[in-house]
């Protein structure tokens, strides 16, 4: 069975979007060298990326053509392939067509859908978009978190998870520092669904 974990760029009062529409590329986000290595081999790791519209339409607009991008570093380059060569899932129910080795599952079953595909793959899931991991944690079936916890205060924006009142118990599984004071915090999600 596979695991479902939403990563995440985070301020330190866990927003991550300062406006509507800056999805977590604001000016208050810290990625250097050493954590886009870090995410770049964590993703080649993942068995499968599912990803929200808004999301995928974010990562499908620059990643698939980063790696011709003789101006960016080599490690952007790298990711871009990793991103558009990973098999994808798009959970939508607006789209029908998607590139990039990716199908798309929606309608009012997406849930059940997503469920099936956890109990069928093996590995890590990687889980992208607020709205999606909050319907995966609603439905008890988000396993864990990596949270990117960025040096900065934003005091208002979009929260970690959109609408979600319930208390969550965590257990701390990993955590990392990496430069101009980012860190990492890998958790697992207590009441997480088995099969």
């Amino acid at each position: 069975m596979g695991r479902f974990v939403y990563a995440v760029n985070v301020s330190l009062d866990l927003r991550i979007e300062q406006v509507p529409g800056d999805d977590g590329a604001g000016e208050w986000i810290r990625i250097g060298e050493e954590l886009h290595r870090e995410f770049n081999a964590r993703t080649q790791a993942l068995a499968l990326i599912v990803h929200g519209r808004v999301f995928y339409e974010i990562m499908e607009e620059y990643w698939p053509r980063a790696h011709e991008d003789a101006s960016a570093p080599d490690f952007i380059r790298e990711y871009g392939e990793i991103w558009t060569a990973k098999p994808k899932v798009l959970v939508s129910r607006t789209r029908r067509s998607a590139d990039h080795n990716t199908r798309i599952i929606g309608g009012d079953d997406a849930i059940e859908q997503l469920a099936a595909l956890r109990a069928e793959t093996d590995g890590i899931i990687g889980v992208g978009g607020a709205a999606l991991a909050t319907q995966l944690l609603r439905a008890g079936l988000l396993d864990e978190l990596l949270l990117t916890t960025h040096p900065a205060i934003l005091g208002f924006g979009r929260p970690l998870f959109d609408d979600y009142e319930m208390p969550i118990e965590l257990d701390l599984l990993e955590q990392r520092s990496f430069e101009q004071g980012v860190t990492m915090h890998h958790y697992a999600i207590r009441d997480a669904r088995e099969g």
